[in-house]
């Protein structure tokens, strides 16, 4: 009998460390700001692509080529010209923000022309033809849809991480709001994504991730549109340089004025697509340069 109670303490006390340990885990899982990561050895580039009226950007770092969102389906050749000049052998990483069509709509002709190694989308889903589509070009490429959520971080080599601070939610009744935020830090330079997130989601990672955010670059959600860029977010980001991607005198009057208002009162250089065609960033870890394509 005492063998008996023996093992039981032990079972018992087993329980309460694997239990301890477990709880250290989901506790301290959600800080990924103290990871660390080497130190540069190379140029980041990153290219806001000209989709029109739509989201594309992508990354090229260490042996990695990522690109998050494709544009609409009306750009898509458009996007296809881009991105052939880069010389890219495959993507290591396709991110998918969110299942609207002018940021999934190019999808298609990227699994057509480029091998991928691995697809990300948050959980949500649409009933659209695009979007069946894109997942199609999913599986023909052999691969599965992995989730990108909050307190993900990519390891992208010597120097370079992408850091996830949404979708928080396990739902969210606009689709807009599954688009993750992430910062990409390269040395002592970062850069802030955003897909369509809008002010809901950006109070959520402000509550959990303000002391995270502050960064050289914001791309300004939601293709400058008022739901997106709140001057608190912005205030925590406080960028040098903002990116806006949309459609020359697109019919939703982006960017609007409220977040021209908070640009100019922080005083932050700001470069649109609809302006300025591709805009391409470059860093060796220290110092940025843009160029833009007009």
């Amino acid at each position: 009998m005492k063998k008996n109670k023996g093992n039981k303490k032990a079972q018992i006390l087993t329980i309460i460390v694997f239990g301890l340990i477990a709880a250290f885990s989901l506790y301290f899982g959600n800080d990924i700001t103290n990871s660390t990561i080497g130190t540069p050895n190379g140029i980041l580039e990153i290219s806001y692509l000209d989709v029109g009226q739509g989201d594309s950007a992508y990354i090229r770092v260490n042996d990695f080529d990522i690109l998050i969102d494709a544009g609409p389906r009306s750009d898509s050749d458009k996007l296809m010209e881009q991105l052939k000049e880069k010389n890219i052998d495959d993507f290591e990483i396709v991110i998918a923000t969110h299942p609207h069509e002018d940021h999934i709509g190019g999808m298609t002709k990227v699994f057509d022309e480029y091998d991928v190694e691995s697809f990300y989308m948050p959980k949500s889903t649409s009933t659209t033809k695009t979007f069946e589509n894109m997942i199609n070009a999913v599986k023909n490429e052999g691969l599965k849809v992995q989730v990108i959520k909050e307190g993900m971080s990519f390891d992208l080599g010597d120097g370079a991480k992408l850091e996830v601070y949404s979708p928080i939610q396990d739902s969210y009744d606009n689709l807009n709001n599954y688009s993750p935020i992430m910062k990409l830090i390269y040395g002592n330079n970062s850069f802030i994504f955003t897909g369509d997130a809008e002010k809901e989601v950006e109070e959520e990672v402000l509550e959990k991730y303000s002391n995270n955010l502050k960064a050289d670059v914001i791309k300004f959600g939601h293709h400058g549109s008022s739901t997106s860029s709140s001057e608190a977010f912005i205030e925590a980001i406080s960028p040098k340089y903002g990116i806006i991607s949309c459609g020359v005198d697109n019919s939703y009057g982006h960017p609007h004025r409220e977040v021209l208002e908070v640009i100019n009162k922080m005083n932050i250089k700001t470069y649109r697509t609809d302006k300025q065609g591709e805009i391409t960033i470059t860093s060796d870890g220290s110092n940025i340069d843009i160029k833009t394509e007009k």
